[in-house]
């Protein structure tokens, strides 16, 4: 088994720098602080647009394994759909996220598609009338999952478009899909809106307190590219994301859930864990603060424990905001210079501010 090289990906692990003093006060985590205190940064990810479309970590996926994307661009669509359905044909694909839009104060704002509480009946039934409108126009809607479906028109082409995730909680107005096709979009979407309007799906969802499926949220469109005009960053991956296992299927790397832990760890290892991410988007900050401290206890400090024992080579962290992203390596070397101590919240706050300085 080779000696690996543990690489920890962390969406959503950089909230505003002004709240995290107080999200990490009274916290134990010695294996962050330490990795962060005696490591090195070896890369940034700042987009000069605030406003970019794109996730740091879909963005990091992108670069990492050679996709076509640049800062407005994660073309992640087809290989979601590789995972959720096992196909991946040569047409362009969207992300379809069924979703809830609602009307703010002068406003229209995005939920975070993860709240909706989408039955697989309701989403069933929902999918077959706007699978039939879609079909009128020349589109192919599918929906191999019931909180996830997937379009492919021509007529579309390729449309600028941003994840539920960056856009939730937002004014929807600047994350809408931008491109050519653009009117083309809006007019399919008011006709999908307007069919669900009275929909029973939705009638019976709103009889039990849940916010009507009133829109389809397009993102990460792209086409599959074959496997050896792909780079291959790792040898292993630890991950849960629909579209991070894809690549690693699509190019026949070893895969395993977060739940295999640091054991199925072999070579260069990729782990993305978004256990952050629902507590992030819906500012539930004490679960966010458990969430990183179980990170740290399960698997920053046995990560450190293999370096310090030979076991692994360094371990670096990406560690994402919702605009930015910022990388720190730390081998065994960095690990013995223990005159390198910062504290935590120090660390972290010029990090975070990092994405802010721009905006």
């Amino acid at each position: 088994m080779d000696t690996p090289a543990l690489h920890f990906l962390l969406p959503f692990a950089l909230p505003a720098s002004a709240h995290l003093p107080a999200l990490l006060a009274e916290l134990e985590l010695p294996a962050l602080e330490k990795l962060l205190a005696r490591g090195i940064q070896t890369a940034q990810d700042v987009p000069a647009d605030p406003f970019v479309p794109t996730l740091p970590h879909e963005r990091w996926l992108t670069e990492a394994f050679g996709l076509p994307g640049g800062p407005s661009r994660a073309p992640l669509a087809p290989f979601m759909l590789l995972e959720d359905s096992g196909m991946l044909d040569t047409r362009f694909w969207y992300c379809a996220q069924p979703a809830h839009i609602h009307i703010a104060t002068d406003h229209l704002v995005l939920t975070d598609p993860a709240e909706l509480a989408l039955s697989p009946e309701a989403s069933a039934a929902l999918f077959v009338t706007a699978h039939a409108l879609f079909a009128e126009v020349g589109g192919d809607l599918i929906a191999p999952r019931p909180d996830r479906w997937y379009l492919s028109a021509s007529a579309l082409g390729d449309l600028l478009s941003a994840s539920p995730a960056r856009a939730a909680g937002r004014n929807v107005d600047i994350w809408l899909p931008q491109g050519k096709a653009e009117l083309t979009w809006r007019k399919w979407q008011n006709e999908v809106q307007m069919a669900w309007y009275d929909h029973p799906a939705n009638q019976a969802r709103e009889a039990r307190g849940l916010p009507p499926v009133n829109a389809i949220w397009l993102y990460g469109g792209g086409q599959r590219i074959a496997a050896p005009r792909l780079n291959r960053p790792c040898v292993t991956i630890l991950a849960d994301a629909p579209a991070t296992r894809g690549l690693a299927n699509h190019l026949q790397i070893a895969l395993h859930g977060t739940d295999a832990g640091l054991a199925a760890a072999n070579g260069r290892t990729c782990v993305q864990i978004d256990t952050l991410t629902p507590y992030f988007l819906t500012e539930d900050w004490a679960r966010w603060r458990d969430a990183l401290v179980e990170i740290d206890r399960t698997w920053l400090a046995p990560a450190l424990a293999r370096v310090a024992k030979g076991q692994a080579r360094e371990v670096s962290l990406t560690l994402c905001g919702d605009s930015h992203s910022v990388t720190i390596r730390t081998g065994a070397a960095d690990l013995r210079k223990f005159w390198r101590r910062q504290a935590l919240a120090a660390r972290m706050v010029p990090l975070a501010r990092l994405g802010e300085d721009v905006a």
